[in-house]
C-alpha cells in the first residue's frame, strides 16, 4: 500500500495541450432532416382525420404505381408522418458510413411503438440535396415520449461530408472554447506554437492572436505536403496555463451551482426570508449543564480573512446549505451580491 501511494504521488500531472482548450475552425457537427412514415403501428398511428399522413401515405403508393385513392385510406390508423433527423459528427463521415436517426412524430399519432420508418431522404441545411436515406424499425427508449424513438445506424450516407479547416492562403484557426476565451490564453498560445516551430536563436511568426477566441496559424511551406501532421504536432503542443478566470456558474433549471474556489466576495449583511448565520470566535466549550446551543438565522459576511484574502463565496453557499436553504434562494443570493459588486468573478447564468 506504501508503494503504491508513493507511485501515485510521483506520477506527474497530465499537461494541458492546445487541443484540450481549442479546437479548429470548421469542426462542427451538422444536422440533416426529412420528412417521412411510419407504418405498422398498432392502431396508434395518426388516423384517417389527419390528412397530412394519409396524403403522404398516397403519395408514396402512387410511386409504386399504387393508385389509391385518398378517401379509401380514411380508416387507416398504421402510419404516423414523422420528421426524422440525423447528426453528422464534427469530424465528417463518408459515404456509406451508417448513423443513428431521430424520429418524431409530427402529427396525431399516440405512439411509435412497434414501427418501421419507410426509406426517407434526409437533406442538409439549404435542403437543395439528399444526403442520405433513412430507413428502419423504431425503438422508443422513453416509456413517456411513445412519440419519439431512434432508429440505431438508421441512415446510410450517399455522400461525403468532408471539413476544410484550411483556407487558400494556407492557414487554419484554433477556436478557444468559451471557458477558456481571453487575450491571455491566445496570447500563450500563440507564443508557443512559434517557439515550437522555430529554430534555436530565432522566433517564427506562424501564429498570431486576433482575439480572446482566435489564433490564426500559418502552415510553412515546407509542410504543406503533410498539412495533416503541422496540424496533428500544433495541437499536440503543451500549455503552461495562465491563470483562469474565476467564476461561479448557475443553472437555474436544475438548481445546481459550480464555484471556483477562488471567488471572494466583499463585505456585507444578508437577511433573506429572516435566515441568518450567528458565529461566536472562539465557540464556548459545551458542559451537561451548559449545553452548547447553535442557532442559525442570518448570515454576516467579514472580509479581509487574517490572511488578507476576501471570504469565499463557496463558505457562504456551504452555510446556507446547512440551514436547508432552497436552491432557488441560494441562487437568488448569490445573483444579488453579484450585483451588488460584491461577487469577485464573473457570473455565468445557464438557462
Amino acid at each position: 500500500m506504501a508503494a503504491a501511494a508513493l507511485l501515485c504521488a510521483a506520477s506527474p500531472a497530465a499537461a494541458t495541450r492546445i487541443a484540450d482548450v481549442t479546437h479548429l475552425k470548421g469542426r462542427r457537427a451538422n444536422t440533416l432532416v426529412g420528412y417521412g412514415l411510419v407504418i405498422g403501428l398498432p392502431g396508434t398511428g395518426d388516423g384517417g382525420k389527419y390528412a397530412a399522413s394519409i396524403l403522404q401515405l398516397q403519395a408514396m403508393l402512387s410511386r409504386f404505381e399504387i393508385p389509391v385513392p385518398a378517401a379509401a385510406l380514411k380508416d387507416t390508423k398504421n402510419v404516423a408522418i414523422v420528421m426524422v433527423e440525423a447528426t453528422i459528427s464534427e469530424n465528417g463521415v463518408r459515404e456509406g458510413d451508417r448513423i443513428d436517426v431521430r424520429v418524431n412524430s409530427s402529427g396525431a399519432a399516440k405512439s411509435l411503438l412497434g414501427g418501421h420508418l419507410v426509406p426517407t431522404p434526409l437533406q442538409g441545411p439549404g435542403l437543395d440535396r439528399i444526403f442520405a436515406f433513412a430507413s428502419g424499425p423504431v425503438r422508443v427508449t422513453d416509456p413517456k415520449l411513445r412519440t419519439t424513438g431512434t432508429i440505431s445506424g438508421g441512415a446510410t450516407m450517399e455522400a461525403d461530408v468532408v471539413h476544410n479547416y484550411i483556407d487558400d492562403g494556407w492557414r487554419f484557426s484554433l477556436i478557444l472554447e468559451d471557458v477558456h476565451a481571453s487575450h491571455a490564453l491566445a496570447s500563450v498560445i500563440a507564443q508557443v506554437i512559434n517557439e515550437g516551430e522555430s529554430e534555436v536563436g530565432q522566433v517564427r511568426q506562424l501564429a498570431a492572436a486576433v482575439g480572446p477566441k482566435q489564433v490564426v496559424v500559418s502552415i510553412p511551406p515546407e509542410e504543406r505536403g503533410a498539412a495533416a501532421d503541422f496540424i496533428a504536432r500544433v495541437e499536440s503542443a503543451e500549455l503552461l496555463m495562465p491563470p483562469s478566470e474565476a467564476r461561479v456558474v448557475i443553472n437555474r433549471k436544475t438548481g445546481t451551482i459550480v464555484i471556483d474556489a477562488a471567488v471572494e466576495i466583499g463585505p456585507a449583511a444578508i437577511s433573506h426570508k429572516g435566515m441568518s448565520i450567528v458565529t461566536t470566535q472562539p465557540p464556548p466549550i459545551p458542559t451537561p449543564e451548559a449545553p452548547l446551543i447553535h442557532e442559525e438565522y442570518a448570515a454576516s459576511i467579514h472580509a479581509p480573512n487574517p490572511d488578507g484574502s476576501g471570504a469565499r463565496l463557496k463558505e457562504l453557499v456551504d452555510a446556507l446549505n446547512r440551514l436547508s436553504v432552497p436552491a432557488e434562494d441560494v441562487i437568488e443570493i448569490v445573483e444579488n451580491l453579484h450585483r451588488l459588486g460584491k461577487v469577485k468573478g464573473k457570473l455565468v447564468i445557464v438557462e
